[in-house]
């Protein structure tokens, strides 16, 4: 439940008042994973098809993604990020960093932040 507070919280920091947070996501979703057609980006997203093509069409609006043919089925097509989309999620990737390191700094000792690394680096095992 913490990780998921702490997740939506990164998000909340990273959308500028241009973008909702679903299309943050999104963005960030595309970022990571790479060209995803919209049903895919729902499905990693846990939101409804319909949902997601609301979200893509203000990413479009915006002009940080673009739509090309699926190279595997040309019934489909992929959303990609345009260059002005891979500069803005990395601007939300420094804004999100910045502000967890300030936090940290804020709330936390030295010997406090130590245990939340230690904590993390047990945690990741789990994923191993």
């Amino acid at each position: 439940m913490v990780f998921s507070r702490l997740r939506r919280r990164l998000r909340e920091v990273a959308t500028a008042d241009d973008l909702t947070p679903p299309q943050t996501a999104a963005l960030l979703r595309l970022v990571k994973d790479g060209p995803a057609s919209t049903s895919e980006l729902a499905g990693a997203e846990r939101v409804r098809p319909q949902s997601m093509a609301a979200t893509v069409a203000g990413l479009d609006r915006h002009g940080l993604i673009e739509r090309v043919p699926d190279p595997h089925d040309g019934r489909r097509q992929l959303i990609t990020l345009t260059a002005l989309g891979r500069r803005r999620a990395e601007s939300d990737r420094k804004v999100r960093e910045e502000w967890l390191v300030r936090a940290m700094q804020d709330r936390y000792t030295e010997q406090e932040r130590h245990v939340i690394n230690e904590a993390l680096a047990l945690l990741g095992r789990l994923e191993e």
